[in-house]
């Protein structure tokens, strides 16, 4: 007979989530003694040490502990499900669901994806975090994320991934720019021309490559973490960009116009997927949403 109970679990996720066993007592209204108590019993049972103790500094999980942590969470929430499930039964779809999408990509992508899902279902409760390619990483393995949309460029192999769309690179320019009367541009025209960098991983090694498999080196003359500040660069005409996602407004935030110019060469696109930790049984929730999502990117190609 299973001896672990669901409160335990529920302990343990909340400690490893506070990183400390005194914040978790709080966050939980019960005594410090009684969570130490619990994690001494899931500990015991499994013969596995879960926590590494570090005096006056909280607590981190071992590689042991993380495993858990996403087995626990995806129970935990299988639990929840059953429990509105059964509550709500013939009464629609309940429950969290928790998305982490690369931060170039959300403002484009998620608020008509998440509007146009929960208008189907109004009762769930979509929770959106932005981060980059490490964080969404890292908050899969955690289980912080359900799912997360982001480029498939650097993923772990215990992440699945289903790619949703492939948009083309293109090229960025001011409308004075030299190159700007052109249909269409060729690397090998812009290799000697200043560069804006969209400077984050994995964009960054994405751009540099689209030149380096010409055999070309570009001349980064500038660089910046953020989508918007190259685009106002390029805007004040500090030079060209390479970027994947296209705004519908084709200014920055400064009013300057801005032009795009497909690539001449043929070039590897940018895969957007869906992923989610491999080990991570999906609840019906995210399955909906998954299948919702699939349909939604088809239907906007």
């Amino acid at each position: 007979m299973l001896k672990v109970t669901l409160k335990q679990l529920h302990y343990f996720v909340t400690v490893a989530e506070h990183q400390s066993i005194s914040a978790a007592a709080r966050s939980l209204h019960i005594s410090q003694p009684a969570i130490t108590h619990a994690m001494g019993l899931l500990e015991d049972h499994f013969q596995l040490q879960l926590f590494l103790r570090h005096h006056a500094q909280g607590v981190s999980l071992t590689t042991s502990g993380q495993d858990l942590l996403v087995r626990a969470s995806s129970l935990l929430a299988h639990a929840h499900e059953l429990e509105t499930n059964v509550k709500q039964l013939g009464q629609g779809l309940y429950g969290r669901l928790e998305i982490g999408c690369f931060f170039t990509l959300a403002p484009m992508y998620m608020p008509p994806l998440i509007t146009q899902f929960l208008q189907l279902h109004p009762q769930v409760d979509v929770r959106l975090y932005e981060a980059n390619q490490d964080e969404l990483n890292e908050g899969l393995h955690t289980g912080q994320f359900d799912l997360a949309f982001m480029y498939t460029l650097a993923l772990g192999p215990d992440l699945a991934a289903e790619v949703l769309a492939e948009p083309m690179p293109h090229i960025l320019l001011d409308p004075n720019h030299e190159l700007a009367h052109q249909d269409s541009i060729s690397l090998t025209e812009l290799v000697d021309l200043p560069m804006v960098l969209l400077d984050v991983a994995p964009s960054r090694d994405y751009f540099t490559s689209l030149f380096r498999n010409q055999g070309l080196e570009p001349w980064i003359r500038y660089r910046s973490p953020s989508f918007e500040t190259v685009r106002g660069l390029v805007g004040h005409g500090m030079g060209y960009s390479v970027l994947v996602t296209q705004p519908m407004a084709n200014v920055d935030y400064n009013g300057n116009a801005l032009c795009l110019r497909p690539i001449k060469e043929e070039v590897e696109p940018g895969y957007i997927s869906m992923t989610w930790l491999e080990a991570k049984r999906p609840t019906r929730l995210m399955q909906t949403f998954q299948e919702f999502a699939k349909q939604h990117f088809s239907a906007t190609q």
